[in-house]
């Protein structure tokens, strides 16, 4: 399922998910709701190679994934930033009780490896938009 949304950010604080559904019905469980939730870009983008980039846009190629992932996030981040020559960037789902051990081992290896990765956060369990963190 591919979508194109049009907007001039990345991030919104818009009352309406991107298929249309109010803050209250839409529930946000799955790595993709969050994509659907907070893509202001291309959702999906398909390379060549068949893999995906949850969220592309004129800036970032965005991978979303749970804190628990964080490397791997790290990883697709990086290998979506090659293939298109957008900028690296990572949401991390994050919830309260693992949120800093996670949250320093990102920001340690990027940090030491000197990573040009953008990094922001959105908490599991509401429905703001995520947060820069580095």
């Amino acid at each position: 399922m591919k979508h194109l949304l049009i907007a001039s950010a990345f991030l919104s604080s818009a009352v309406l998910s991107s298929d249309g559904l109010s803050i209250p019905e839409k529930t946000l469980k799955y790595e993709a709701d969050f994509v659907e939730f907070h893509c202001r870009g291309e959702i999906e983008h398909r390379l060549p190679d068949k893999t995906r980039i949850d969220c592309l846009n004129d800036e970032y190629a965005i991978e979303y994934d749970f804190a628990k992932k964080w490397a791997e996030a790290i990883g697709q981040s990086l290998y979506y930033s090659a293939m298109t020559g957008k900028k690296a960037g990572i949401v991390l789902i994050v919830n309260s009780k693992t949120k800093e051990r996670y949250l320093r081992r990102i920001e340690k290896t990027i940090e030491d490896k000197e990573l040009d990765v953008t990094v922001w956060t959105v908490n599991q369990g509401d429905h703001n938009p995520p947060k820069k963190f580095m």
